[in-house]
């Protein structure tokens, strides 16, 4: 019998274990021996670029945020037990989830097009709001940026679009859906659960109306990116797909919020979806097309760098994270 038949796996531990013992006191005399390093508290520049034939894209991290109790967001007609045992299945925690946020800057040569404005300067206490800060050091600046889309009004794809009282990037235009501006700029939002998000996109996103283009399904936004109705989450709630020498990319912003819970149980309901039904009957359309075409997407919030593809699994999808298939 080999050594390695022989060592089982709580005798390999073992040994580790004394191996690190008996290194341990000349490792404490070495370090006594150097300077305390401070633990660098900043997170690095976060950003991902690759093409899609003529079009450059960049997908800018806004930061990432950890909630508390997975199944008080996710899986609301289902039992906590069951959420609980899809985490620990797919080895994530059952107690608490991180939430990241990826606006996704294309540049096509004539216009630099940023679609949706994270959290903005009020989030970054909390660790979000990065967005400028990204755009940034990916080498451009908010000046350069010719057109916004907003991919629908949520807090954290609007709350961007203001830094210190004025407009973050002064020289764009806007574009939206009709239906999800007409929805949250109406006054019959005042005294229902969506009065808070109209006040602030009255704030935030009024004041940009008359630099605003609004379309319907099948818009385009310019030559090669297309709006599509992905209603559910919101009432007006839009993906858009982009198209560049022969190569497809989707955009699909909040149609998934988590690689796990929405993709691979679709059917569970999200308390952030307003239409409960919708949302779920349009994540099953837009991930069976993503997922029958092997598509590339984008997902706002999908593990940052956010880009990846979708295998059809039981019920499900099971998310794909991109390594360098859009490198090549």
């Amino acid at each position: 019998m080999s050594i390695t038949s022989r060592l089982s796996r709580r005798s390999l531990f073992k040994a580790t274990a004394l191996g690190a013992g008996a290194l341990a006191a000349p490792q404490i005399l070495v370090r006594s021996a150097q300077a305390q390093v401070a633990m660098a508290a900043a997170q690095p520049a976060a950003f991902k670029r690759f093409s899609l034939g003529d079009f450059e894209i960049t997908v800018l991290s806004d930061g990432h945020r950890v909630v508390e109790n997975p199944h008080g967001i996710f899986g609301m007609n289902t039992t906590q037990a069951d959420v609980e045992a899809l985490l620990t299945e797919t080895y994530l925690p059952v107690d608490k989830m991180q939430f990241t946020f990826a606006p996704t800057l294309v540049n096509t040569g004539t216009d630099l097009i940023l679609f949706d404005t994270g959290n903005g300067e009020g989030g970054r206490e909390g660790g979000v709001g990065q967005t400028l800060a990204n755009l940034q050091a990916s080498g451009y600046t908010p000046d350069q940026v010719t057109v916004v889309v907003i991919t629908h009004m949520h807090g954290d794809h609007v709350n961007g679009l203001m830094e210190g009282g004025a407009p973050a990037y002064p020289n764009a235009r806007y574009v939206t859906g009709q239906a999800e501006y007409d929805f949250w700029s109406s006054e019959d939002r005042v005294g229902t659960p969506a009065e808070n998000g109209h006040k602030n996109v009255l704030a935030k996103v009024a004041p940009m109306a008359e630099k605003m283009t609004f379309l319907g399904d099948g818009g385009s936004v310019v030559p090669g990116i297309t709006a599509m109705a992905a209603f559910g989450h919101t009432p007006g709630h839009m993906v858009y797909g982009l198209e560049s020498g022969g190569r497809k990319l989707m955009l699909t912003a909040d149609t998934a919020n988590h690689f796990v819970l929405s993709l691979q149980r679709p059917d569970w309901e999200v308390r952030f979806d307003m239409d409960k039904a919708g949302a779920a009957a349009t994540r099953k359309s837009v991930f069976d097309m993503i997922a029958t075409d092997r598509l590339a997407f984008v997902g706002y919030h999908m593990p940052f760098p956010s880009v990846g593809y979708i295998e059809k699994i039981g019920e499900g999808y099971r998310f794909i994270p991109e390594t360098y298939q859009l490198d090549l």
